[in-house]
């Protein structure tokens, strides 16, 4: 697939989905510390995650502030250029980085979109109301027909 087409122009991309239990939003530099602390110290739980089987992500060794400061730059830069789209999960009352949702072209043939995400693993019991939540918003609100995210 063209990732410059990955939604059609016309598309407007939602940027928030609420829930009583988390919220996301739009996954920017201004979570730069927050979201380093929930991935790094969940790595073996993430890993553990469907959607994460080739096992280069996340980094066994983390990665410094500086480094996950320009991942999150990247995905901050895809969304606005409209190439992938990447949320922070927030806890909706202290605000807190508890999790990740991916939504990026997809090379898996019968695809139209790749999605994964995580919780850490302190909130692990939010993997599959996040899986259920993502998946009904897919399936109302985004353009595709048939999106690849490994099932809970």
């Amino acid at each position: 697939m063209n990732t410059s087409a990955f939604v059609p122009a016309d598309f407007d991309v939602p940027h928030s989905l609420v829930t009583p239990r988390f919220r996301l939003e739009p996954l920017g530099p201004q979570h730069n510390l927050a979201d380093h602390a929930a991935w790094t110290g969940s790595i073996e739980h993430i890993r553990a995650t469907p959607g994460y089987p080739d096992g280069n992500w996340p980094p066994l060794d983390g990665m410094s502030l500086e480094a996950n400061l320009a991942d999150l730059r990247r995905h901050a830069d895809d969304f606005t250029q409209r190439r992938g789209f990447t949320y922070t999960v927030l806890d909706p009352d202290s605000g807190d980085v508890i999790g990740c949702v991916y939504i990026y072209p997809c090379s898996k043939d019968g695809h139209d979109a790749d999605v994964s995400s995580w919780v850490t693993a302190g909130r692990a019991e939010l993997d599959v109301p996040l899986y259920e939540a993502v998946s009904a918003w897919l399936a109302a609100d985004w353009p595709f027909t048939s999106p690849a995210y490994d099932a809970r």
